[in-house]
C-alpha cells in the first residue's frame, strides 16, 4: 500500500524541480548572460574596466550604432595628438626634487542605469579596481576596425541569437591616469640663451687633387650601391616591417612591427640623395600606428627611442626642419613620445624599462625596476632633448634631466660607486629600499603588539557582545534536549526518554538546523525577539585577492624607504664601456654639444668618465708586430671598492664607439691627449679588423695585456702560458708518462721473453709426441703381423717354449704426461683387448724390449719438458683442463701532450691569431662601432689613412655578407677557406649606422659637418643650436 505520508518529501521535490524547468525552458532572458561574456570583447571594455553589461532595452538608437560598428571603415584618419596639461601637486621625498603629492584614484566611471530586472535581483557587485577585464583578441589585427567606434562605451547586449560575434578586436593603447604628475611650474626647463662657443671639431680640410676625388667618388659609388642593394631587399620582401631576412627573403619583428628599418634609414636615404626612395618611405611612416602592436607585449623603450624617435627627429631635420616639407615626421615623432612619456609616471620618474603599453596592464601605479642597464637608463636624453627644442616642450627635457640628475648625485656620491666616474652595469632605479621598509615595518608591528598588550587589563573578563532576548516567561515553550544531536541534518532519529519508549524521527525545519538551541511550540510573539541564527552557506571557489588599496588610491604595501639610484647586482659589480653601460657615457659630451655648452653639468660628468676610463679600463695589448694601440676591458669588483678589483681584457665590438668619443670630447673640451687616445683606441679595432682571417673582427674576444703601455712587446712565452695556465702541470704529467713508458717497455720484452720460451717448449713436445707416436705405431705394425702370423691359442704346433706377456708401459706414461696417441680408444674397446691376452714369445722379447727402451727415452724427455713449465695445448686432457689465454700485452700508456702540442693544437682548432686568448663570439652582425670612430677619426684628423683603413674593413664586409637580395650577420670571422654561415639577419642599424658611416667617409667634409650636427647612438644627426 502507498504511504504518502513516508513518500511525501520526494513528491515535493519533484514538483519543485519540475516547476523550476518549466520556468528556465520559457524564460526569454536566459540568453542574455552568454551575450554580456560576448560584450566583453568590445573594446569600451578595455577603457572602463568596472562597467557591467545590460540587458537590451527596446530602443532602436543602439541598434543603429551597432550596425555603424558593422560597417567597414573606408578610412582612417590620423589621430590628432593632444598633449595633457600637467597638474599641480605638492612635494614627495624621494622624487628628487620632484614636488608631487600622493596620488588620489582614478575617478569611478559612471554606472549605466540597470534595468528592472536587475533592480529587483540586486546590484552585480564590480570587480576589485586592480584585477583588469579579460580580453583575449586574435592574434592578427582586425584590418577594418575604428578606433574611434571603439570608444562609444558599453552599449546594451542583445540576446545571443542576434549579437554579431567579432572576429577579431585589436587593442590600443590609450593614456593612463597619470599617479605621479609633474606640475608646470616644477618642471626642469630647457637650457635657453645663446649657445656658447664650443672649439670646432672638424678639421679644415683642404682641396684635394682631381685623382684623389675620382678614386673617392669611386669609392662613394660602391658603398651607395650596396646601400641600395640592401634597400631594395627590404622593399620588395619586407616592407613596413621591422627587419628583412636576407636570406631567406622574408621580414621579422622584433621592434613592434612598426617598420624599424624604414624609419631607422630615412636620414640615410636623404644624406645619400635618394629622395624618391625617401618620399616613399615618408608616406608610408603616415600610416603607422604607434598606439598597437600584434608582435610585443611589452615595448623596449630604449630601442624605440634610439631607434624609431631618433630616427624620425633625425630625418625631419636632414630634411630641412620646420622650413622642410616633411611636418609628418614631426607629428610621428610626437605621437611617439606621447605614448613613451606613460613610461615616467612613477615616483621618482625614472622610467619603466620594457612598458606594458596595453590598456589592462596601464591602470595602475608603477616603478622603476631594481635591475637596469645604465645604456638604457641614460641613452633617452638626447631625442628627448632634440624633441622638447622642436616643439618648445620642456616636459619632454624635464623626463630626461631628471635621469641625468640622478646619474649625476651617483657619480659624484662618496663611494657611490666603485670605480670613482664609471658606473656599474646594472642600477637599482626603483627609488625604493625594500629592505629598510622591511625592518621600519617589523619595528612598528612590534611597537603595536607592546602597546595593545599594555592596554589589555582583563583579559580572562569575558568579550561584552550582544545578548539575545530570552522568550517570555508563560509561553508554552518546550525546549528539545540537543544531547547527541548532529547539526544540519534534514531527518534525525531521536532516541526514547525511556528505555521502554520507541525511538522517535522527525524532520527539522530549515531555520532549525545549524542552530545551537532548537525552540519549537512557541507562539509567534515568544520566538520573535529570540536571536536567529544565520543560515550555514558552502564556502564558494577559493579566489586570489588583488592587493588591497588604501585610500589614497594606492595599494597598502605602497609606501618605503625612498633611496636614490643604487646597485643594482648582486654581489658583485660589474664596470667596463662595453654592452648595456656604452651609450650613456656617449651621449654625455654630445648632449653638451646638442645644448650649445648651456648646461655644464653633461662636461663635468664626461670628464670624470674619461679619467675613469684612462685608470680602470684602458689598456695596450700584446700583440704581434707591437701596434701601438689600445682597448678597454670590463673590472670587478666584489667589495664595492677599486682595492681588489679583477679584470676581464676584451676586445668588443660595442666598445669600439669609444675613439670617436674620446675624439668628439677631447675637441670639444681642449684636452689633445684625449684625441690622441680617441686614434689608439679606434686604430685598435681598424687592427681588429685587418689580423682576423676574413677582414672582420669578432663580436667578443678576450686579449693579453701588457703589463706597462709604453713598454710593450710580443712575448710568446707569455702568450703560450695565458693559452694554456697550467703548463706546469702539463709538463709533470709528461714526465710521468715518460717513467711509465719506460716501465711498460720492461714489462713487455720479460713477457715477450716467456713467451717464446712457451712456443719453444710447445714445439719440442710436438717433436717428441710425433716420435713417439712412431714408435708406438712402428710396435703395433709389429705385433699386428706377429698375430696375424700365430695360431689363436698363440703357440705352434709342438711348440712348448714358455711365452712372455709384454706390456707397453709408454701408454700409462703417455697418458701420465696428458699425452694422447693412437691407444687411446674407449674404455670399451680397452677392456676388449686386454682380454685377448695379447702375449709375445722369448723369440721376440728382443726387439720388444728394444722399442720399450726407445718409448722411455721419450717419456723421460716429455718430464724435462714439463718440468719447464709449458705444455703443449694438444698435450692437456680436454674434458679437465682449460684453454690457456691468448698472449696479451698490457696497454701502452698514452702520451699527454706537451704544453708547447697543447698550444699549438689549440691556436690550430681555435683559428686564434697572436694576442688572443679566446674567441668567445665569432659572430658579425653588421656592427657600425668600429667604422664609426674610423669616420670620427677622419673628420677630426684629416688624415687620409683612415679612409684607407675604412674602405679595406667595408671590402672584408661586403665579400663575406652579401647575398642575392641585401646583406646577413655571419656566425664565423675566422674561415677564410670556406664563406661564413649566413645567420639570415639585417639588423636595421646596417642602413641605419653601418652604410652611413662607410658613406660618410668618402663624401665632402661639409656633409652633415661635427661643427653643425652632433649624433645620436643610431647614428642618426640632430642639428646643434647656432
Amino acid at each position: 500500500m502507498f504511504r504518502i505520508r513516508r513518500y511525501r518529501i520526494f513528491i515535493v521535490c519533484a514538483f519543485v524541480i519540475t516547476v523550476l524547468l518549466y520556468h528556465v525552458s520559457v524564460n526569454s532572458q536566459w540568453e542574455r548572460f552568454p551575450s554580456a561574456v560576448l560584450d566583453s570583447k568590445n573594446k569600451a571594455d578595455l577603457h572602463h574596466p568596472h562597467a557591467q553589461p545590460t540587458p537590451t532595452p527596446k530602443s532602436t538608437d543602439n541598434h543603429q550604432k551597432e550596425q555603424k560598428a558593422e560597417q567597414p571603415v573606408q578610412q582612417h584618419k590620423e589621430p590628432t595628438i593632444k598633449i595633457p596639461q600637467l597638474k599641480t601637486t605638492n612635494e614627495v621625498i624621494g622624487g628628487y626634487g620632484l614636488p608631487t603629492v600622493v596620488p588620489t584614484p582614478p575617478p569611478t566611471p559612471a554606472t549605466p542605469k540597470k534595468a528592472s530586472v536587475e533592480q529587483t535581483t540586486g546590484a552585480v557587485r564590480p570587480p576589485l579596481h586592480s584585477i583588469p577585464a579579460i580580453n583575449l583578441p586574435d592574434r592578427v589585427p582586425y584590418p577594418g576596425q575604428n578606433i574611434k567606434d571603439q570608444d562609444e562605451g558599453i552599449h546594451a547586449g542583445k540576446p545571443l541569437k542576434h549579437q554579431p560575434v567579432e572576429t577579431a578586436t585589436v587593442p590600443h593603447w590609450k593614456k593612463p591616469r597619470e599617479w605621479f604628475p609633474v606640475p608646470e611650474e616644477s618642471l626642469i626647463l630647457l637650457p635657453t640663451g645663446k649657445p656658447k662657443p664650443i672649439p670646432a671639431v672638424q678639421h679644415v680640410f683642404r682641396e684635394e687633387s682631381p685623382a684623389a676625388k675620382e678614386k673617392r667618388e669611386h669609392r662613394l659609388s660602391k658603398i651607395k650601391a650596396e646601400a641600395l642593394r640592401a634597400w631594395t631587399g627590404y622593399k620588395q620582401y619586407a616592407w613596413t616591417h621591422d627587419e628583412l631576412t636576407p636570406v631567406t627573403k622574408g621580414a621579422k619583428d622584433p621592434f613592434c612591427g612598426w617598420a624599424a628599418t624604414l624609419v631607422d634609414a630615412l636620414d640615410t636615404l636623404w644624406i645619400m640623395g635618394l629622395k624618391d626612395e625617401f618620399d616613399n618611405a615618408v608616406e608610408a611612416v603616415r600610416d603607422i600606428d604607434f598606439t598597437t602592436t600584434p608582435y610585443r607585449r611589452d615595448i623596449p623603450v630604449f630601442e624605440t627611442i634610439i631607434r624609431y624617435l631618433g630616427g624620425l627627429l633625425g630625418a625631419y631635420d636632414v630634411a630641412g626642419g620646420h622650413e622642410g616639407k616633411y611636418r609628418v615626421l614631426l607629428d610621428k615623432a610626437v605621437e611617439l613620445a606621447e605614448i613613451l612619456m606613460s613610461v615616467f609616471d612613477t615616483p621618482n620618474r625614472m622610467p619603466i624599462l620594457y612598458y606594458n603599453w596595453k590598456p589592462e596592464f596601464n591602470e595602475n601605479p608603477k616603478r622603476a625596476s631594481t635591475s637596469v642597464s645604465v645604456a638604457e637608463l641614460g641613452s633617452m636624453g638626447m631625442e628627448f632633448t632634440r624633441l622638447a627644442q622642436l616643439t618648445g616642450k620642456n616636459k619632454y627635457y624635464d623626463a630626461v634631466a631628471r635621469i641625468t640628475d640622478a646619474l649625476e648625485e651617483l657619480q659624484n656620491r662618496v663611494n657611490g660607486t666603485a670605480l670613482n666616474g664609471i658606473f656599474p652595469q646594472q642600477l637599482d632605479a626603483s627609488g625604493c629600499n625594500r629592505t629598510a621598509t622591511a625592518l621600519l615595518n617589523a619595528q612598528a608591528a612590534s611597537d603595536a603588539a607592546l602597546k595593545q598588550a599594555a592596554e589589555a587589563t582583563d583579559l580572562a573578563e569575558d568579550p561584552q557582545g550582544y545578548t539575545p532576548v530570552p522568550p517570555q516567561a508563560g509561553d508554552n515553550v518546550q525546549a528539545i534536549p540537543k544531547k547527541n544531536r548532529v547539526k544540519d541534518l534534514e531527518f534525525e532519529v531521536l532516541p526514547g526518554a525511556t528505555p521502554d519508549e520507541h525511538s522517535k524521527g522527525a524532520f527539522q525545519k530549515i531555520d532549525e538546523r545549524g542552530q545551537d538551541n532548537a525552540v519549537v511550540g512557541a507562539g509567534k510573539d515568544a520566538v520573535a525577539g529570540a536571536n536567529q541564527t544565520a543560515l550555514l552557506r558552502r564556502n564558494g571557489p577559493p579566489t586570489t585577492a588583488p592587493t588591497p588599496f588604501s585610500a589614497k588610491g594606492l595599494p597598502l604595501d605602497w609606501e618605503c624607504v625612498p633611496q636614490p639610484l643604487t646597485s643594482g647586482g648582486y654581489g658583485t659589480d660589474s664596470y667596463s664601456m662595453g654592452g648595456s653601460q656604452d651609450s650613456a657615457y656617449e651621449y654625455f659630451p654630445k648632449q653638451y654639444a646638442l645644448l650649445g655648452g648651456l648646461e655644464p653639468k653633461y662636461r663635468t660628468m664626461h670628464e670624470k668618465t674619461v679619467e675613469a676610463t684612462r685608470k680602470y679600463l684602458l689598456f695596450r695589448p700584446m700583440a704581434k708586430g707591437d701596434p701601438d694601440i689600445l682597448l678597454s676591458g670590463k673590472a670587478f669588483s666584489a667589495d664595492g671598492t677599486d682595492k681588489k678589483l679583477t679584470y676581464e681584457w676584451e676586445i668588443t665590438h660595442l666598445t669600439c664607439f669609444l675613439g670617436g668619443m674620446f675624439g668628439l670630447g677631447g675637441k670639444m673640451f681642449d684636452r689633445p691627449e684625449d684625441v690622441e687616445i680617441g686614434k689608439r683606441l679606434a686604430d685598435g679595432c681598424a687592427w681588429a679588423y685587418e689580423v682576423m682571417p676574413t677582414g672582420i673582427m669578432p663580436e667578443y674576444a678576450m686579449m693579453l695585456p701588457c703589463k706597462k703601455a709604453d713598454d710593450c712587446h710580443f712575448n710568446k712565452t707569455a702568450w703560450y702560458e695565458r693559452l694554456d695556465p697550467d703548463a706546469a702541470w702539463r709538463n709533470t704529467q709528461l714526465e710521468g708518462y715518460y717513467v711509465k713508458k719506460a716501465e711498460w717497455k720492461k714489462e713487455v720484452e720479460e713477457l715477450k721473453k716467456n713467451e717464446a720460451h712457451r712456443l719453444e717448449a710447445e714445439e719440442e713436445a710436438r717433436r717428441l709426441k710425433a716420435k713417439k707416436q712412431a714408435l708406438l705405431d712402428e710396435a703395433e705394425k709389429a705385433a699386428e703381423e706377429d698375430r696375424r702370423l700365430r695360431p689363436v691359442n698363440n703357440t705352434l704346433p709342438g711348440d712348448e717354449k714358455p711365452v712372455l706377456k709384454v706390456d707397453y708401459p709408454a701408454r700409462d706414461a703417455a697418458a701420465a704426461h696428458g699425452l694422447k696417441g693412437r691407444d687411446d680408444e674407449p674404455k670399451k674397446q680397452k677392456r676388449a683387448s686386454a682380454s685377448t691376452g695379447y702375449t709375445m714369445s722369448e723369440d721376440d722379447a728382443t726387439s720388444s724390449s728394444r722399442v720399450k727402451n726407445k718409448v722411455e727415452e721419450i717419456e723421460s724427455e716429455l718430464d724435462s719438458t714439463a718440468d719447464t713449465g709449458y705444455q703443449s695445448r694438444e698435450s692437456r686432457d680436454e674434458e679437465d683442463q682449460k684453454p690457456i689465454p691468448e698472449f696479451v700485452l698490457p696497454p701502452e700508456p698514452n702520451r699527454p701532450l706537451s704544453h708547447e702540442e697543447f698550444v699549438a693544437q689549440r691556436i690550430s682548432r681555435e683559428n686564434l691569431t697572436p694576442g688572443f686568448v679566446s674567441l668567445n663570439d665569432r659572430r658579425y652582425i653588421l656592427r657600425p662601432e668600429a667604422i664609426e670612430s674610423v669616420w670620427y677619426m677622419y673628420r677630426i684628423t684629416g688624415d687620409p689613412i683612415w679612409q684607407e683603413k675604412g674602405w679595406r674593413m667595408f671590402e672584408a664586409v661586403i665579400k663575406a655578407t652579401q647575398t642575392e637580395v641585401g646583406h646577413s650577420a655571419i656566425d664565423d670571422v675566422t674561415l677564410a677557406d670556406v664563406a661564413p654561415m649566413a645567420a639570415n639577419s639585417m639588423e636595421s642599424f646596417w642602413l641605419a649606422e653601418t652604410l652611413k658611416y662607410f658613406y660618410l667617409l668618402f663624401t665632402t667634409p661639409d656633409v652633415i659637418s661635427l661643427d653643425e650636427w652632433v649624433f645620436n647612438t643610431e647614428a642618426h644627426p640632430f642639428k646643434r643650436p647656432t
